[in-house]
């Protein structure tokens, strides 16, 4: 009688664990939350039912037979596969990992877009006022999206939301617009052909997103690239520099006495000329109260900035830079190409990458006390790199008296901290210094010069941003500010390249050429806080097969016809030899 009691009195309690199963499970879903009530149900409800699994695998011995160990083997398996599928699929919403094997990275996000909306601050709105979704241009945003969720987007169709077109100014379907606090800005109009780019959405996005302008000058007047579209200019890289948010200009020292106060970098690339004491004297100076100097000066050429360079410890060799590694066996020995950088935040992204400098010169650099230097570009060692000082022989051999031994160094960057007093001695006087003496090269006494702000302005293709950002409430705009940078200037930069070719148009976007220009200038105008000093984004390489009707006939031919005839025969073949 009690055998029975206890067998009764366990079948009426078994029924509590699905009882308290359940109401854990339902107290845990209505209340969005597992407290200690829902998981204290949830577990007392299990170990009732194993205890009452328990009890009657003892009593009725059905755990040693074949087909429950079978059953239970199964049913364990099962269970194992579910869990595993579970699993891969948890990962797979919470980590992301996708393989880009196209050539340029197509479909994978730039270092510098990804760092750039990583930084986001403030959230930020890509509108797409389009009928149809386009899953290129959509999965494009959604590599942006999942770096950050302050990065959003969202189609609109027009034709449905009228009022909202109205306010960002729509006129053509396939605009797109990014919207960013009180400014919205057109980023480009897509169609079949033009699908969105990420050069250009990073761009955008790092214009409207950068509160001030740094203003860069470049050095004209000695046989340097031009900044306009010309021959042997460099264009591209100004426009680049445009489109992150700088403004560009040039600057001809002959003409006035000093550096302009707004400058936050210049940049002297490639003069052919030597510069005139007084000019030289007002880069000096500029470097003195905390500016920020570029120089790229060319092989053969002797710019006269022998004193500046030497007060920061750097020598420009005048020795070939020559490369005779496997790697450059088919561009020539007087291309050097880099694949080894310096560990600087100019080059810190840039690991084993390439950038190629044609007849570049070495530089040597002395350390200078309360001077930082750190090489940027470095060629490879001996016997691969060496310098050549027969410049004139036809046959490339190493001399050990005249000849330096690589690695070489093509490009270093320089700083060194500057105290306020100096900072306050360096300010112009209001008095404008006089013009190059007699006794300077070529004998020029030029007449007067203007005032900076008397001398013309002339538009270039740089300085014209191609997408304006329009603010729909200028009233709540930050007024502009006449905060200069040498006031609050605590240290002066300096970059060197011995070289000039590599920012010339055609070159300047080659590899990491392009790269290695932009975050000099970037850093040399410390933004590197705002803008981030990484790779930019590539544009996909045209890789379309022009074919004539001939060669498109057979093309189809041969991929209709042909190859499944071929399949065909051969599966006949096995089948016959088969049989």
């Amino acid at each position: 009688m009690k055998i029975v009691a206890k067998k009764k009195l366990w079948k009426y309690l078994f029924w509590l664990g699905p009882f308290f199963l359940v109401a854990g499970l339902t107290s845990g879903l209505v209340a969005s939350r597992w407290g200690p009530i829902s998981l204290g149900f949830l577990i007392t409800g299990l170990v009732i039912i194993g205890l009452w699994v328990i009890l009657q695998s003892q009593e009725s011995k059905w755990w040693g037979r074949r087909s429950t160990q079978a059953g239970t083997n199964a049913l364990v398996a099962t269970m194992a596969v579910l869990v595993i599928l579970g699993l891969i699929n948890f990962l797979g919403t919470r980590y992301h990992y996708r393989a880009d094997f196209t050539e340029t990275q197509l479909f994978t996000l730039a270092p510098q877009s990804r760092e750039l909306v990583n930084n986001l601050a403030q959230p930020v709105k890509v509108w797409i006022f389009d009928k149809t979704q386009n899953p290129q241009d959509r999965d494009l945003l959604e590599n942006y999206r999942r770096q950050n969720s302050k990065f959003q987007f969202e189609y609109v169709d027009p034709d449905a939301r009228p009022g909202l077109a109205r306010q960002f100014g729509y006129k053509d379907n396939g605009e797109i617009y990014l919207e960013y606090q009180d400014k919205r800005q057109l980023v480009q109009v897509v169609n079949e052909r033009d699908r969105l780019s990420e050069v250009r959405l990073t761009n955008r996005l790092q214009q409207i997103t950068t509160a001030n302008s740094a203003k860069v000058y470049f050095l004209q007047g000695h046989g340097e690239h031009q900044i306009t579209a010309a021959p042997d200019a460099m264009s591209q890289a100004v426009q680049e520099l445009t489109d992150k948010n700088f403004i560009t200009a040039p600057l001809n020292l002959a003409e006035q006495p000093k550096v302009p106060d707004d400058a936050t970098a210049v940049v002297v690339a490639g003069p052919e000329r030597g510069l005139f004491d007084s000019e030289v004297k007002a880069l000096q100076d500029y470097l003195n109260r905390g500016g920020n100097l570029m120089l790229m000066i060319d092989l053969g050429t002797e710019p006269k900035l022998d004193n500046l360079l030497k007060d920061w410890g750097v020598r420009l060799d005048n020795r070939l830079a020559v490369d005779l590694s496997k790697r450059n066996a088919e561009i020539g020995p007087a291309i050097s190409i880099v694949t080894e950088y310096g560990q600087h935040p100019i080059t810190k992204d840039f690991a084993n990458g390439i950038s190629f400098y044609q007849l570049a010169r070495p530089i040597e650099v002395t350390p200078v006390p309360g001077i930082e230097s750190t090489p940027l570009l470095r060629t490879k060692p001996y016997p691969d790199s060496w310098a050549e000082s027969d410049l004139k022989s036809e046959k490339l051999e190493f001399n050990a008296d005249k000849d330096l031994k690589g690695p070489l160094t093509l490009g270093v960057a320089l700083k060194k901290k500057i105290s306020a007093a100096s900072t306050t001695q360096a300010q112009p006087s209001p008095t404008p210094s006089p013009l190059p003496s007699p006794t300077t090269q070529g004998q020029v006494t030029p007449s007067p010069s203007p005032s900076p702000a008397a001398l013309p302005s002339p538009t270039t293709a740089s300085q014209a941003s191609p997408s304006p950002i329009i603010s729909p409430s200028p009233a709540n705009s930050a007024p502009p500010t006449d905060k200069q940078p040498e006031q609050t200037a605590t240290e002066s930069r300096l970059v060197v390249f011995g070289n000039s070719e590599f920012v010339k148009d055609g070159l300047f976007q080659q590899q990491l050429n392009g790269d290695v220009f932009l975050n000099s200038v970037t850093w040399l105008s410390q933004q590197e806080d705002k803008q981030p000093l990484s790779i930019r984004p590539k544009e996909a390489k045209n890789r379309r097969l022009n074919i004539n009707a001939v060669q498109a006939g057979v093309l189809a031919l041969s991929s209709l016809l042909l190859l499944p005839l071929l399949g065909l025969v051969g599966a006949a073949v096995i089948w016959w030899r088969r049989r």
